[in-house]
């Protein structure tokens, strides 16, 4: 069995394709980094140098295989989210079709489907709505918010000892960790004998606030840490000096307000199935505190 993987190098398809293979199946590793995927040290797998908004590079990675990962890659450097949503949707939905490729998971998100000018999540949507209408099988698993995206913030937690969000301190998030996203996901594409379209809710073991989240950090971590609300203005001229386009800035913006909206996607009821098992702390412990070992605080 080939099993094909967008964004191999990112948190989720390297879980998955350490996962694949120690399943027994063929992982073939799409990405546009030869360096990072040879990194990964996957024994058996095939590497392919792949742009996943390239219809005709994704059609040519994915010829002959068997299920199919796709993720859309996160980037902030290109004129719209919204464009390069849609490119990468329209390569992979092509490679689908053209290699008939039996199952795909997708990863989408959480509170797809809820409406428009919601930044990625409207742009997932769109993702779903696309894969849907192919006459394969397709899973979509959509997630809460990565744990994850907590380790692009060690500066800020060794300098200021705080960590930042635009959310209010008392708005309650589904965190999960993108391992536990990885192992879903490569328990399905492993599978052949499930069918059909079909979406699964993927929301950690529970909700939690960012005032938990500072108490459970600063008891992983041994030190003090403190939550700070940033204003989306303020956000807004972080976007901008950092080079991004006025349109990506708008797009990150909808997002975030629509994450912090306590109606919004991070409202839908929690069911047994969107259990996943590693909690905070386990991912504060493992993966945020050995990246400040060395802290002097």
């Amino acid at each position: 069995m080939k099993i094909a993987i967008a964004a191999a190098t990112g948190n989720i398809g390297s879980r998955v394709a350490s996962a694949v293979a120690a399943g027994g199946a063929t992982p073939v590793l799409l990405g546009r980094d030869a360096a990072k995927l040879t990194a990964l040290g996957i024994d058996g797998a095939i590497l392919s140098i792949t742009d996943v908004s390239d219809v005709d590079q994704v059609t040519a990675a994915t010829r002959d295989c068997d299920a199919l990962l796709w993720i859309v890659p996160p980037v902030n450097h290109v004129g719209s989210l919204a464009d390069w949503y849609r490119r990468v949707t329209q390569a992979g939905v092509a490679a689908v079709s053209r290699n008939e490729i039996k199952r795909v998971v997708l990863v989408s998100s959480l509170g797809a489907g809820a409406g428009e000018n919601l930044g990625t999540i409207s742009f997932i949507s769109d993702t779903e709505r696309a894969f849907n209408a192919l006459p394969t099988n397709v899973l979509t698993l959509r997630p809460g918010y990565f744990m994850e995206n907590l380790l692009l913030q060690t500066h800020s937690l060794l300098e200021q000892g705080a960590f930042h969000f635009t959310y209010d301190p008392d708005h309650d998030i589904p965190f999960i960790s993108t391992d536990d996203i990885g192992d879903a996901a490569a328990r399905y594409l492993l599978d052949p004998t499930w069918a059909g379209h079909w979406t699964l809710n993927l929301m950690g073991p529970e909700n939690i606030t960012l005032r938990e989240v500072a108490v459970r950090l600063s008891n992983a971590l041994g030190h003090p840490i403190r939550y700070e609300r940033l204003a989306l203005e303020t956000v807004q001229d972080q976007l901008r000096q950092g080079g991004l386009t006025e349109t990506v800035q708008q797009e990150l913006l909808d997002l975030f307000v629509a994450l912090g909206d306590p109606n919004g996607a991070y409202a839908t009821p929690r069911t047994p199935e969107a259990h996943t098992p590693t909690r905070f702390e386990d991912f504060a412990r493992t993966k945020l505190a050995p990246l400040l070992a060395d802290a002097v605080w």
